[in-house]
């Protein structure tokens, strides 16, 4: 997921083109991070003696750790530490961005810092975002905004939940709260009981779309996914999916709540409250779509075209 927000900041910056972030991540896929980064990053080797048994291998068929031990440089147990961690999605993104000459490590390093104070993150957000651990990365997004725990809860479980089942290289952005909110589509539902809250997933047709196709190529077999025409329906199969799982959470917890029937605004809709009512920004396949939370706001309501 580190390539999904640094590289979405570089696009924005124009340090990067949209087509070389996608060419990135397609990069990233299908590669392992070359043990020579990981042992630059992980401060056991210097930029030096990476350089150093690069050449060496250039010149013997030895295996890059290898080497490094018969030159001191490396463990046997490093080398393997190293090689578990040849996964690593942070590393993998910078990899690219080194193997095609878009940035140096410095400039890799100066813009990561960059990057950390345009968003307002700590040194420990940029670790969790490091991570790719939706548990360990959401919460950044939704602190410091006077939430009950459970609403906290449930756009953890919901974003778990798009992971699952959507698009495991999902972004969210900070959430706002807000009075209004104009939907072209949406995909709603309300829970009630001890706890209240309506919810509702907004946006463009293609937004909503992405979350569809996605949604429907998880759920149904291959045939009955070609089958399924009306995006909304899908959307708001994978709403009640969802807050579904959501109030299984709650009743385990002896917390009741009912979840009402799914419904689809399939025209334009102004959803408003006076507090309590919050915008979740999602990225789904790079297509905008927004989570809309009101919880315990007596004033909520909702006025479609």
């Amino acid at each position: 997921m580190f390539g999904i927000y640094f590289g979405k900041y570089l696009v924005d910056k124009g340090v990067i083109s949209e087509a070389q972030y996608n060419e990135l991540l397609d990069n990233t896929k299908n590669s392992k991070v070359q043990m020579g980064l990981l042992a630059v990053e992980t401060g056991l080797m210097t930029e030096e003696q990476t350089k150093e048994v690069n050449l060496l291998q250039q010149q013997e068929d030895k295996r890059f750790g290898d080497i490094a031990v018969d030159k001191g440089y490396l463990t046997e147990a490093d080398v393997a530490d190293l090689l578990d961690r040849q996964g690593d999605a942070y590393l993998l993104f910078i990899q690219a961005l080194l193997e095609n000459n878009i940035l140096t490590m410095d400039q890799v390093r100066a813009e990561i810092i960059y990057y950390r104070k345009a968003k307002g993150l700590s040194a420990l957000d940029l670790e969790a975002i490091k991570t790719g651990d939706v548990d360990r990365i959401i919460p950044i997004f939704v602190k410091d905004k006077g939430l009950p725990e459970y609403i906290k809860e449930y756009i953890l479980l919901t974003s778990r939940n798009i992971v699952r089942f959507v698009d495991r290289f999902f972004r969210m952005e900070k959430i706002e709260q807000i009075s209004q909110y104009d939907a072209p589509h949406c995909a709603t539902q309300h829970i009630v009981g001890d706890y209240r809250f309506y919810t509702a997933l907004c946006g463009e047709e293609e937004g909503i779309a992405q979350v569809a196709r996605g949604f429907a190529s998880t759920s149904f077999p291959s045939d009955a996914a070609a089958e399924v025409v009306d995006t909304l329906d899908a959307a708001n199969e994978f709403m009640n999916c969802n807050n579904g799982l959501f109030a299984t959470v709650l009743s385990d917890n002896n917390i009741d709540v009912v979840v009402e029937s799914p419904v689809m605004k399939r025209n334009h809709t102004i959803i408003h409250a006076n507090e309590h009512m919050y915008k979740v920004p999602l990225f789904v396949e790079d297509h905008s779509v927004d989570l809309i939370i009101c919880f315990d706001d007596e004033s909520f309501g909702i006025d479609e075209d």
